[in-house]
């Protein structure tokens, strides 16, 4: 188990294992690409950053998964698989999230993206460029770059 402090002084406690907090994920974060681009979705507030949200009641965490991908970018999953799992713990409470990759290769038309402004695609050096004004608070921490690692990214 790999722990760090994020840049609000919360508690990251991070697994590459399933189950490893003792409790259900209540969030999901999907990596995905499509045709070798990194796709994104341009949070309205954060920034550039992957899909991901909170699970709806009765939702398991690939499902919730696969929904927010679609809300976020019109994306329909291909495959969809587990990375890791990390635990966020600060003065407000906790919460679990399950990382996963996903492999897109299709799209919907949407008339919206919910609280985002849609797909964005990249082909960049993300363990490098996650650092640019443009991206999201959610790139920049220890566990995208565990997870990028552990994808076969390299600087």
């Amino acid at each position: 188990m790999k722990q760090f402090k994020d840049h609000e002084g919360k508690d990251i406690r991070f697994s590459f294992e399933k189950d490893s907090f003792g409790s259900e994920p209540g969030h999901v974060l999907v990596i995905c690409r499509s045709g070798g681009n990194w796709l994104f979705t341009a949070h309205s507030e954060r920034g550039l950053e992957f899909p991901g949200g909170k699970k709806e009641k009765g939702e398991t965490p690939e499902e919730a998964a696969v929904r927010e991908v679609r809300e976020e970018t019109g994306a329909i999953v291909k495959e969809l698989k587990f990375i890791a799992e990390y635990e966020v713990t600060g003065p407000s409470g906790n919460f679990v999230k399950r990382v996963f990759y996903a492999d897109i290769n299709e799209f919907l038309p949407q008339s919206h993206y919910f609280e985002t402004k849609g797909p964005v695609f990249a082909k960049v050096d993300l363990l490098k460029e996650r650092f640019g004004a443009e991206y999201s608070f959610i790139m920049k921490d220890d566990v995208m770059k565990w997870v990028l690692e552990y994808l076969g990214e390299t600087s």
